[in-house]
């Protein structure tokens, strides 16, 4: 079950960088639900103009740009 989401949409280069910075810093891949925008209207709604976005499965989200320390720490403080 994934405990961090990250809203994206193909083809964005900010999304493939968050990707490729939040991944490391993950202990198991698998703990990552990549969840394309362009699926659902109201995600798109909600996060087009601000993706890439992380969210813990309790709500919690850092919007891009975003760092590997923030992200850890966003780690640390929902774990």
């Amino acid at each position: 079950m994934a405990n961090w989401t990250l809203y994206h949409t193909d083809g964005c280069h900010l999304c493939e960088q968050a990707h490729e910075l939040i991944v490391p810093l993950l202990q198991d891949e698998q703990n990552l639900k990549l969840v394309d925008i362009m699926s659902d209207e109201k995600l798109i709604a909600e996060y087009q103009i601000s993706i890439p976005v992380l969210k813990s499965e309790n709500g919690q989200m850092l919007f891009w740009p975003f760092t590997a320390q923030q992200v850890r720490q966003l780690f640390t403080q929902t774990a």
